[in-house]
């Protein structure tokens, strides 16, 4: 029998990829639309676009969490590694209520994972399983070759994701960092977006480096502390 809460690939999926610990900020809408997109038996596809670091993989991974607390069974797909998987791995998916593909740009010059993508749509419709598909722009505008899956892409819910302003993304940070049992200032906060990457996950990265070396010092995040862990990882500098 298989495990609701096991992929396919056997691609682990974040634990706290959640509704709960996403921040919607001007996305409260698109939220709700998803959440009703998961309850309606009718809906078959919805496609969400967004730049790199907005969000998309964590409300993919939330969808598959939410499918399997309700014993039904989720794969998620992430297309930025599909040079390591085998494209007929999209063949053998009518066992799978929810299908999650990511990053479908990867794929934009690859003609066979393309047309195994259409297929998996049309076939996935046919035997009623959700499909939700995320890319970094929305269907018209993809650099994919084939036209056709561009097309069946804008049949069905389509979406952009807004990312965060600066404000919310030191929100956001000050929120995972009181969920770990510390404090981060908002002068901290600002020191961070001027100068490491914006990018939500590389800064989620960062907050954990700094916890541990904080615990590791017994020392409190001060802006010389800060600067001093920093040193040490310089792949999170812009």
């Amino acid at each position: 029998m298989m495990d609701f809460s096991q992929s396919v690939l056997d691609v682990q999926l974040h634990e706290d990829a959640t509704f709960s610990n996403f921040y919607a900020g001007k996305n409260t809408q698109l939220i709700s639309h998803l959440k009703q997109f998961l309850e309606k038996k009718e809906d078959h596809f919805f496609y969400l676009a967004g730049t790199v670091g907005s969000g998309k993989s964590h409300l993919l991974q939330a969808c598959c969490h939410e499918i399997t607390k309700e014993n039904r069974t989720a794969t998620y797909i992430p297309l930025e590694n599909f040079r390591l998987f085998n494209v007929k791995l999209l063949e053998n998916l009518e066992e799978i209520d929810f299908i999650a593909v990511d990053d479908i740009q990867c794929i934009s010059e690859n003609k066979e994972w393309q047309i195994a993508l259409m297929n998996l749509y049309n076939f996935s419709k046919e035997i009623k399983s959700k499909l939700f598909m995320c890319g970094d722009a929305l269907p018209q505008t993809l650099n994919l070759t084939l036209a056709d899956l561009r097309s069946r892409l804008s049949w069905g819910q389509v979406y952009q994701l807004y990312p965060l302003e600066d404000e919310e993304k030191i929100l956001v940070l000050q929120a995972k960092a009181s969920a770990r049992g510390f404090e981060l200032s908002q002068e901290i906060g600002n020191f961070l977006l001027r100068h490491c990457s914006r990018q939500m996950p590389a800064l989620f990265s960062i907050l954990e480096k700094l916890d541990y070396a904080s615990l590791a010092a017994q020392r409190r995040l001060t802006i010389p502390f800060v600067k001093e862990v920093l040193k040490k990882i310089p792949a999170t500098k812009k």
